[in-house]
């Protein structure tokens, strides 16, 4: 294959080349957001630089590889069966590192989906824990309104992982004046969208509603990335004028500005009656050692001032 640029356009079979694993992969590899992608109609296509990081992330062991068949069904949680973790954060790929060396514990599977989708996960019992980061508009309350919603007639916990900030991805220097969430009503401006589900794009659809805007007349809202390191990435190479993510993501991607919104929750949901198991009793005890905290000490974006501690109980 010829050499490109970072910034040249790869298909999914060319990426599946340079990656030595079938093509389903990298489709499974994109729902699970372990590697970014952008859409152009409705074809994926990929940089060099987005294949790179991948490779970057899956070296320091951030990345979970695994080679399998997309139609395949997620385990069940049962007394001998496996333990799923929902989410995207890194935060919990550490903690799923933690738990299969923990004396109680076993390896835990990662789901790498949003937060809508991780909840009805969890109240199928397609998961046993999913962390959210969903914004109430009316209620201006972090994730508690989704879970009585979405798990009804489940007692549950919710847990602190951490608090982050939310804000807008704009070009560096911030060239088209973009200033909050009432920009995405300019005819002006591009943007480029997270999947359904995910916790920005429910910040930014609650937003839209409150300020009377319709996302027909947004220019971009269709198009979407599958994390915040990929929406980031299209802001940074000039491909939208602005997305919605969170802070830590914007220090990890070059060519970017970050305007903060708003604090939100990032939180750990479990049901109740799963507590004295051997693997949530592990969990637990690993959120509030002084380990799992020191990981995270040198990173930027983690305020760890309530880790591991319940916060509502459903």
């Amino acid at each position: 294959m010829p050499e490109r640029d970072n910034n040249s356009a790869l298909t999914a079979p060319e990426v599946a080349d340079m990656l030595k694993i079938a093509k389903n992969t990298v489709y499974e590899l994109i729902k699970r957001g372990e590697i970014n992608c952008y859409k152009v109609g409705r074809k994926v296509r990929f940089t060099r630089a987005d294949v790179e990081q991948y490779i970057a992330r899956a070296r320091q062991g951030l990345a979970v590889f695994e080679e399998r068949a997309p139609e395949r069904a997620m385990p069940r949680f049962d007394r001998e069966g496996g333990f799923i973790i929902a989410g995207q954060d890194v935060m919990l790929d550490i903690l799923s590192h933690y738990l299969a060396r923990h004396p109680w514990g076993r390896p835990a599977l990662r789901a790498h989906i949003g937060s809508y989708n991780g909840l009805t996960a969890l109240y199928r019992g397609e998961v046993q824990a999913a962390s959210v980061h969903l914004w109430d508009g009316d209620s201006g309350e972090y994730n508690r309104p989704y879970v009585r919603r979405l798990l009804p007639g489940i007692r549950t916990l919710i847990i602190r992982l951490t608090l982050r900030t939310q804000g807008l991805y704009v070009a560096a220097g911030n060239p088209r004046k973009i200033e909050g969430w009432a920009d995405f009503g300019r005819q002006d401006l591009t943007m480029i969208n997270r999947e359904l589900g995910a916790g920005s794009r429910v910040l930014l659809d609650e937003h839209l509603r409150l300020r009377g805007l319709s996302s027909r007349d947004i220019r971009g809202y269709e198009r979407e990335g599958q994390s915040h390191h990929a929406v980031a990435s299209a802001v940074g190479r000039g491909e939208a004028d602005l997305a919605v993510g969170h802070q830590k993501a914007a220090e990890q991607v070059s060519g970017l500005d970050f305007i903060p919104l708003q604090k939100e929750q990032y939180d750990l949901v479990l049901k109740k009656d799963d507590l004295n198991r051997p693997m949530v009793r592990a969990l637990m005890e690993i959120l509030r050692s002084t380990d799992f905290r020191r990981e995270f000490e040198p990173m930027a974006g983690y305020d760890l001032s309530g880790l591991g501690e319940i916060v509502a109980e459903t």
